[in-house]
């Protein structure tokens, strides 16, 4: 047992009116201690559930990125101008909508601008569709490359992917807690905010409740993140809903701004498109220019992201380029190049 661990635990483990918010310092610390097996299993799982019940501030949060940020994976800088955007997406996946971010980064690849993804296997406490088997869908499996390998696919096609089992095991290692406690950990916010890149980026996170975006603003203000961007997207991700306006913030550092987005101003108001057992065929056919409800949603999401890449001006002419690169076959192209440089081409 770690007496130092302890203490934590009693910092945050005591109850509404004698319990106490960790410092950043003190919350850093916890995390390594969890990451590095410092920390019993018990005392691991009642620190995730009493803080989970407790809630965390964002100076919490910006502590446990700092452990992240020291222990953990990151892609160097591409040491040109290119944008980089990293998508923060819930790593237990999507069980009810279409999952639009891959699609999303290769259509922001084909535009020039670079995408980060980041997650692993099916995980609790919904075991949902992750995005690497989305990716593994259209012929690109990340399990198998080694960090320096991505960095490479990075940089030779504008798109990467850091797989937490093999780049950063050791928050691999906290996973079945999940499972364990039968919630998610304060960590499933955490992983929605990280940045495993070491250049400057656009980190986009996605959200459900008004309480977890507030608290990403204070950390990323405290983390000095130059921009970023949470956006109320579909089961948490960053993808842009079709039903409802969009509610979202944009942070240029030290400021905030809200922009709401209605679909209904863009022409591309409709139900969501669900997920069912002939998504990956659906897929494919967009990359084949074939016209569906998911192809409008990828145009409506990546018109968004390009505005936001500084690719095109605002989201219409987002949007008209969005759908040229996909009717013209760039992305098609783009899906292809990353098929060869991940399957071996490197």
């Amino acid at each position: 047992m770690s007496a130092v661990f302890r203490e934590f635990l009693k910092k945050i483990g005591s109850g509404v009116h004698t319990g106490k918010d960790l410092t950043r310092e003190e919350a850093a610390i916890a995390t390594r201690m969890m990451l590095q097996g410092e920390a019993t299993p018990a005392q691991i799982g009642a620190f995730l559930i009493a803080h989970r019940i407790k809630r965390p501030t964002g100076a919490e949060l910006a502590g446990m990125l700092d452990a992240y940020q020291e222990l953990g994976p990151k892609l160097s800088p591409l040491g040109d101008d290119r944008p980089v955007l990293v998508m923060g997406c819930p790593y237990d996946g999507r069980s009810r909508t279409a999952p639009l971010a891959p699609l999303t980064a290769l259509v922001l690849a084909a535009a020039g601008a670079a995408v980060i993804l980041h997650g692993g296997d099916r995980m609790p406490t919904k075991a949902g569709i992750p995005l690497v088997e989305v990716w593994q869908h259209l012929g690109v499996d990340w399990t198998d490359l080694s960090l320096e390998q991505v960095q490479q696919v990075l940089a030779a096609t504008n798109v990467g992917f850091v797989y937490l089992p093999r780049h950063f095991p050791l928050a691999q290692g906290l996973v079945p807690y999940r499972e364990q406690i039968g919630k998610r950990p304060p960590l499933a916010t955490v992983e929605l905010i990280w940045c495993p890149y070491a250049g400057e980026a656009i980190v986009c996170s996605g959200f459900v409740h008004p309480p977890t975006e507030s608290m990403m603003r204070e950390a990323w203000h405290l983390l000095g993140y130059p921009r970023a961007i949470t956006v109320k997207g579909l089961e948490g991700s960053c993808d842009l809903p079709r039903e409802r306006t969009n509610i979202i913030s944009i942070y240029k550092n030290p400021q905030f701004s809200r922009l709401r987005l209605d679909p209904h101003d863009y022409g591309v108001a409709a139900a969501n498109v669900p997920l069912d057992n002939h998504f990956p065929e659906t897929m494919q056919a967009i990359i084949a220019k074939q016209s569906s409800a998911l192809l409008l949603s990828l145009i409506w999401n990546s018109g968004f992201y390009l505005w936001q890449a500084n690719i095109c001006p605002d989201v219409t002419s987002g949007m008209t380029k969005a759908e040229t690169l996909i009717r013209s076959g760039a992305v098609a192209e783009r899906l292809t190049k990353l098929q060869k440089y991940v399957g071996g081409g490197l």
